[in-house]
């Protein structure tokens, strides 16, 4: 008897039978090819520690320097990126030189894939150089030694590049704050920094959302890293920060990753076990090294405030820093919240207006929910904000000193020229709204605390741990780390696995996936959904208990007599801050058609304090097109434009009406007029407040009586 869609409607315990023996099946082929994918995974793990965990780079690369064969060696390298076959990269381009994060994993995220960094920054013409490191650092090596060697390396690259304007810095995660200090203790060999899910200030962040930086006040500081690094004979195993990543989502390390593997294991197989290569590359630091990345770092929080020393007698001062920064960040980011990736620029600075007198611009992107590794993996992030950030890189010098909020709009259908960005101005007030109302002081007492603890740990328990450790107990220790026993179990170390390896080409070739109506697989959906939910619940009460034991153990009086209050920063005063503008009102009048020029055009940014990428573009064809300004580089015309910002900031009307006599001739003044005009010329970018500014300075110039 044959069996019809008639006779399903008509008994629906037939149709009910087809989908469970379909989904039976289906559900065993897959299941299969899970458990053959995971072994695949422990086997590679094991094959790429084997060959010393290469980076993960998708690009030919070619190593130019190695650390070691520095004065004082460190495990980091300088690679140049090959460009592909038939990709040609002008010999005056902008070189780009990206970190990646050294914060448990391996090298090579920032190009594990075409759709990457590298890619992007190769797509926009520019040659592309990648620092990495191996597994294990040089014994003793510091964060100092490793901060003079990427100096090193960043001098490597400008020599290479003489025709192009200095190198711009791609730092990732934990790469970002390193980028930040080498670019402050040498702002005269960076260009551009992009300082990407980069955590600056330790403390901040919101209640029970950022729940890692309570970690260490409930564990009592340093200590803890201090004992580990003991057990490792002197090194400190990253799989523990790896570990302290995946706890922060349990629902996703648990349960989701694997299920969306099951779920999808036609099409996933390949992508995952091409990601976990680069996520299961455990690699080490030494305890001098993480000693002062959590002493002075995440707990002390010492680079912020300018107290940060990796050499003696010399501190960190991030206001050093010259060139355009790009701070990318995102609210779904929970291992770096977009307040530790921003709070540092006004702690710095105290106002904007002290950017400004420093010449500087800060530019920040803001994302709404993409996650920590998605700011630097996910195609869609690469290809937009990414993209967008790369191509405006030689943009933003033409940008006045201060604070930006970079607003790229969603590409519409039909437009060539991609997604619109612009430039607005912002005030620390749009930076303080993202915060919680409370305050640091409990994270001080953590810090003070924790020197305690570390101390006495120092002085009592570190000997006598130390006398007892060597390569043979540190390597066990290593091995038995939960995360390498898991890779360890489910590889071809096991044999119970092997007829897992021997069938599942077989299941593969006679695959038969179950329909999208299936009502089962509709069930097991659901489940899935209930089993993430009641993991994000726990996370949820895992996080709150974090949040008030903190704040039970650090908010209270006894820690207040213990440490003391509060104390005020020493900050300038807003009013001290616009008194130092006073002494350029006396330059108003100084200058010629060059300086008169860009006062206009600054002005006009003023105005509104919005600045689109074709009002950049429209500097930059006058800046390379005009007769005035041709001759000058970049570094001329920034200083210019700083300048005329500030001459702006201290008496906006003088500066204005004193235009005329820096553009004296008519010849100029014809010219100048000329250029207005067109900048008036796309309505959608001129209001009604620039417009009235350029008919005045329209009417300033167009005098009868000097032009004819």
């Amino acid at each position: 008897m044959n069996l019809t869609m008639n006779h399903f409607e008509s008994f629906p315990v037939l149709g009910y039978m087809n989908d469970a023996v379909e989904y039976t099946l289906d559900a065993w082929q897959r299941m299969f090819l899970y458990t053959d994918t995971i072994r695949q995974q422990g086997t590679d793990f094991i094959d790429e520690n084997e060959k010393g965990l290469p980076p993960v780079l998708d690009f030919d690369h070619q190593v130019i320097f190695d650390g070691r064969d520095l004065d004082r060696p460190v495990n980091y390298s300088l690679a140049r990126i090959m460009p592909e076959e038939g990709v040609y990269i002008p010999p005056e381009a902008r070189p780009v030189v990206i970190i990646d994060p050294r914060a448990g994993h391996g090298p090579g995220v920032g190009g594990f894939k075409k759709e990457s960094e590298v890619g992007i920054a190769m797509k926009n013409k520019h040659p592309v150089y990648f620092m990495m490191f191996s597994q294990y650092p040089v014994p003793g090596q510091t964060l100092g030694d490793v901060v003079d060697a990427q100096i090193r390396f960043i001098e490597v690259v400008g020599r290479f590049h003489p025709k192009a304007e200095k190198p711009a810095v791609i730092g990732n995660c934990q790469a970002g704050w390193a980028t930040a200090v080498l670019a402050a203790d040498r702002p005269d060999i960076t260009g551009p920094l992009f300082l990407n899910g980069s955590p600056l200030s330790y403390w901040a962040g919101k209640d029970v959302r950022n729940p890692i930086r309570y970690k260490g006040g409930l564990l009592g500081g340093i200590w803890v890293s201090s004992l580990c690094a003991d057990l490792g004979n002197g090194f400190f195993d990253g799989a523990n920060l790896v570990k302290n990543f995946e706890d922060l989502n349990p629902a996703n390390t648990w349960w989701k990753k694997k299920y969306n593997l099951y779920a999808n294991i036609d099409s996933e197989s390949e992508r995952f076990l091409h990601f976990e290569k680069w996520w299961n590359g455990f690699f080490f630091l030494s305890s001098e090294e993480i000693r002062v990345i959590t002493q002075d770092l995440f707990v002390g929080n010492k680079l912020e405030t300018g107290e940060l020393s990796l050499v003696e007698g010399k501190n960190i001062d991030l206001k050093k820093m010259k060139d355009p920064i790009f701070l990318f960040a995102s609210d779904g980011d929970n291992i770096t919240a977009p307040q530790q990736a921003l709070n540092w620029v006004m702690r710095v600075w105290g106002s904007v207006e002290e950017i400004k007198r420093y010449g500087h611009v800060i530019i920040y992107l803001l994302h709404k929910d993409i996650g920590h590794l998605g700011i630097f993996v996910s195609s869609k992030v690469i290809n937009k904000e990414h993209n967008e950030m790369i191509g405006h890189v030689d943009l933003v010098h033409y940008l006045a000193p201060g604070l930006y909020e970079m607003i790229i709009d969603e590409k519409v259908a039909g437009e060539v020229d991609g997604p619109k960005v612009r430039f607005e101005a912002r005030d620390f007030d749009d930076i303080i709204g993202l915060n919680e109302p409370k305050g640091e002081q409990e994270f001080k007492y953590v810090s003070r605390l924790s020197d305690v603890f570390d101390d006495i740990y120092q002085k009592v328990a570190s000997p006598w741990v130390r006398l007892f450790t060597n390569d043979f107990t540190a390597g066990m220790l290593w091995r038995s780390h939960p995360l390498r026993h898991e890779r360890y179990l489910l590889s071809d170390l096991n044999p119970a696995l092997l007829p897992v390896k021997i069938i599942s080409p077989l299941v593969r070739n006679h695959r038969i996936p179950v329909s999208k109506d299936n009502m089962f697989r509709d069930i097991e959906r659901s489940v899935s959904e209930s089993i993430a939910s009641s993991l994000d619940f726990y996370r949820d009460m895992r996080d709150l208990s974090y949040y008030q034991l903190f704040y039970l153990m650090y908010d209270n009086p006894l820690m207040a007599r213990l440490f003391g209050g509060d104390e005020p920063e020493q900050k300038a005063s807003p009013l001290e801050t616009l008194k130092s503008f006073g002494k350029y009102r006396k330059h108003s009048n100084k200058g010629g058609m060059a300086e008169g020029l860009v006062r206009s055009l600054v002005a006009i940014s003023f105005t509104k304090k919005i600045s689109h990428k074709k009002q950049l573009m429209f500097i930059k064809q006058l800046v390379e097109s005009s007769k005035h300004l041709v001759n000058l580089d970049k570094e001329d015309i920034k200083g210019i434009i700083n300048q005329q910002a500030k001459i702006l900031k201290s008496d906006f009307e003088r500066a204005i009406q004193t235009i005329p006599e820096l553009i004296s001739t008519p010849e100029d003044r014809l010219v100048a007029i000329e250029i207005l005009t067109c900048c008036a010329d796309d309505e959608e970018l001129i209001g009604e407040e620039e417009q009235a500014l350029i008919d005045t300075l329209v009417q300033l110039l167009d005098d009868r009586k000097t032009l004819y």
